[in-house]
Parts: structure tokens; sequence; C-alpha cells
């Protein structure tokens, strides 16, 4: 139900019974009314400290927040002891509540839905959230929810208004009429805008402590967390404020190597990580500081490289190391030595358990994505390629010299390059690499993906009789 009322699988669907874990938030959709919606996980009866136990905790949390409940039963199954408990916690709740019935096409699921007036909660609501039966009901209920619910915050607002403040004279208000002008002038204005929402991913290996960071990041257990590994199934995303800027947080479920992915739910787990890191800006690769830089994780650093995306490495743990300089310096070669692809990369470690360094970690955030949006002048760049083809001229390939007559920059987000050149397909992969790595140390761009392509052509500003 929650992928349809969002109009997205974002959320991962199977027969398994307690698939979904966190609570998972979503901008829900029922003609003209808009609404956030929260799925939760299925109720267990547990008071311990049980993964189900947290798994309950984080469904009372979600009941606590929410404005109106639809509380979700299997009318085809009819009640079980499990709905009844649940419906005696809801009770206690004093909430706005309504029972959903629902795989409510066809008849079989007429005798669960009259068991459902036992909870006492009133009729139920029969819907099919595979097939979208039964939303027109569901929109009366929630349109209604979302009524009270802007009536008490005019309510608040009426109560909190300064009826002084309509006195205040218009002199008090500081005016700045040269607001907005270009000190520089001349200046182009930057296509990058640093107050954007930024989508951070954070990747990494099972039990490598990603939803821990995050709780610590947001101040709140907002993701379920523990010993186990593998707890985190959904990607989840945690909207948080860092220094005025809304950093949309990506929690993904840890991914191991491929030949170790067995059970589908497992598959479905690592498919949705994947396609985290695709819609993400900016990806954090968390590592354990105990066993950093496994193979699987230089498949994912590969991975993000080849996905265009920015990146910084994040050795979480670091309280559990002892000759931490010594440890430092092992890392800082292991990763230009492993990850050649990647030099300068931010490195950064950390604990996401006590909260240290995490100031460090946005600023290495906000440094690469800088550097990701990074746009160099075409007269800049074509005289810095004239002083590397001086320096170290393309090599004579069939007894012909090769010329590189022009350099552009196409694109940002990675930076992308376009050189033209007389014989594109005998330009040598060592001598790209030379030009990418000249662009990443003349230019200051650590770290980020950079993409170069050779096509074939002569200068633009150029005419026939070379002037």
């Amino acid at each position: 139900m929650f992928n349809r009322l969002v109009g997205r699988k974002i959320a991962i669907v199977d027969d398994t019974p307690g698939v979904t874990r966190d609570r998972r938030e979503g901008l829900g959709r029922i003609g003209d009314l808009t609404f956030t919606l929260v799925d939760t996980a299925g109720y267990e009866d547990a008071n311990d400290d049980s993964l189900e136990a947290r798994m309950r905790r984080q469904t009372e949390m979600a009941i606590a927040e929410a404005d109106v409940i639809l509380f979700m039963i299997d009318a085809r199954a009819g009640l079980t002891p499990t709905d009844e408990h649940f419906a005696r916690l809801l009770r206690k709740a004093d909430k706005d509540i309504h029972v959903i019935g629902n795989k409510a096409e066809g008849k079989a699921a007429e005798p669960g839905l009259m068991e459902a007036y036992a909870l006492g909660f009133g009729e139920a609501i029969p819907l099919s959230a595979e097939h979208g039966l039964g939303l027109a009901d569901l929109y009366s209920v929630i349109s209604q929810a979302v009524d009270k619910a802007d009536e008490a915050k005019i309510a608040a607002a009426e109560a909190e208004f300064d009826y002084d403040m309509v006195q205040k004279p218009a002199t008090d208000v500081d005016v700045n009429e040269d607001e907005g002008e270009d000190e520089a002038g001349d200046t182009a204005p930057m296509r990058w805008n640093p107050n954007r929402h930024l989508n951070v991913a954070i990747v990494g290996r099972p039990n490598a402590g990603k939803s821990t960071l995050i709780n610590r990041m947001v101040g709140e257990e907002r993701l379920l967390t523990g010993p186990e590994a593998g707890i985190t199934r959904d990607s989840i995303m945690v909207p948080w404020e860092w220094e005025g800027r809304v950093i949309n947080l990506v929690d993904t479920a840890g991914i191991r190597r491929k030949s170790r992915v067995q059970q589908k739910l497992e598959k479905l787990s690592v498919s949705d990580s994947l396609r985290s890191i695709q819609y993400a800006e900016i990806v954090v690769l968390l590592l354990d500081a105990t066993i950093p830089f496994e193979k699987q994780d230089l498949a994912l650093a590969d991975l993000v490289e080849r996905e265009g995306r920015a990146m910084v490495i994040a050795v979480n743990k670091w309280d559990l190391i002892e000759d931490k300089n010594a440890k430092i310096l092992e890392l800082r070669e292991q990763c230009e030595r492993l990850l050649p692809q990647l030099r300068g990369i931010p490195l950064v470690t950390m604990s996401g358990l006590q909260g240290r360094n995490i100031d460090k970690l946005m600023k290495a955030i906000f440094e690469i994505e800088r550097t990701w949006n990074v746009k160099i002048r075409t007269a800049k760049l074509n005289r810095w390629l004239s002083a590397m083809t001086e320096h170290h001229p393309p090599p004579a390939v069939s007894g012909r010299r090769l010329k590189l007559r022009y350099m552009t920059q196409a694109k940002t987000r990675p930076p992308s390059f376009i050189i033209f050149a007389s014989r594109p397909d005998a330009l040598p992969k060592a001598y790209q690499r030379y030009i990418v790595n000249g662009l990443r140390e003349d230019f200051k761009l650590p770290g980020t993906p950079i993409r170069l392509w050779v096509r074939g052509g002569k200068n633009p500003y150029v005419d026939d009789d070379g002037k």
C-alpha cells in the first residue's frame, strides 16, 4: 500500500513475513491530497532486547508522531491474535484510527471484514493495495485528517502571532538596496547552488555501522541498529539539517560479495542499495577500521567511480584502534595504491557510535561536492593543454605524430572534458591517463571522477588557413 500511495516502488515487497524493519517515509498522494506517509514494521509482541523488540519500538515511535493511523489487516486471513494485541496498543495511543482490510478483492475477504468490527474501531475499509481498489474510501478518511491537521496548525500559528509586530514602523526595517549585486562585476553566475538539498548515500559492507552513524548524526534512534549483521533491508532516506542546509541521508543495506548473496530478499536489498548510489550525489563509503579495504570495499568504490558520483571514504570504529598514527599512515598508503582512479580522495577517521569527527566528515562532503561541480573556462583549458603537450608531446603512431587541437569541458557532476584530436582512435590510454592526472593535479580536482572523451575534428576557433 505504501508503494501504491507514493506512486513508486521504493519499498521492498516480498511474500516473506517481516520484510519491513525500519520506518520509511514518503510523500503520499490520492487525487488532490498530499500527505506524509510512514511505513512501519509488522507488530511483534516482544519486550526484550531482541531484533523484534527493537522493530516494535520503531513502530511505537511512528504511532506517537502520527495524526491518523491506518491499521492494516489481511482481510482474507481474518483477525489474528497479533492483530488483537496491536489493537489494544493502539487504543492506548488515543489517535484517529481506521482499520484497512487489505486483499479485499473477491468474496473471500467478506468474513475477515466482518470480524474487524471486534477490534472496536468501527467498519473496516475494504482495499486492495495491489490492484488499487478502495482508494476513494481512503481519500475520505485521510482528507478529514488533513483538515484537522491544518486547523491545528492555524490555531497554533494564531496563538504564537505577535500582534505588536503589526505596529512596528517600516523605518525600523533594515533594507539593503545593494543586496544581490555581483561584487566581481563580470563574474558569471555559478551553476551550482550550495543551498540546495544534498543527497548523501551511506554505503558499505554489512555491520560497518551505517545506521548507527546516521542515528548519531540526526540525534535520535531513527534507524534500527544492533549487533546483528544485515538488519537494514530498505534504503531509508532521513532528512537532516547541518549548518542551515538540508542533507538527505540515505541508509542502505550492507552489500556483500555477489557470490554470497543467495536469498531473494537479500538480492532485493542489494539492488535497492545500488539504485541509491545512482540517485545520490555524494556517496560515503563506510569502512570498518578493524578490517578496511576488503575486496568488496574496493568493488563498491569502483562502482561509485563508474557511476560518476563524488565519494568520501569514512573509516568507522576508529575508537577500536590502538596505534592510530601508524594506522592512518597505512590507510592513506592503501587508499592511494588501491584506488589510483580516485587519487586524493578524502579519507576521514571517525566513530559513529561516539559521534566523533562528524564535523570533519561533513566538511569533506562539502569540499568534494564543490570539486564535483567545478567548471573550468575553455580558454584556460586550452592554454593548459598547450603546456601539457609541449612538456610531453603525444606519441607518434605508425610514423605519424598525433595532434591535440582543442579542449573544452562538456559538463560538470562529474567534471567531463572533450579533446579534439587528429586521430582520436590512435591516442593511447596511457597518454589519456597523463591528461587526466594533470587535470586532477593542476586544477585541484582530488578524489572526484573525471571523464575524458577524445573526438575527431579541428579547432573551431582556427580557420582553414590556420589563422
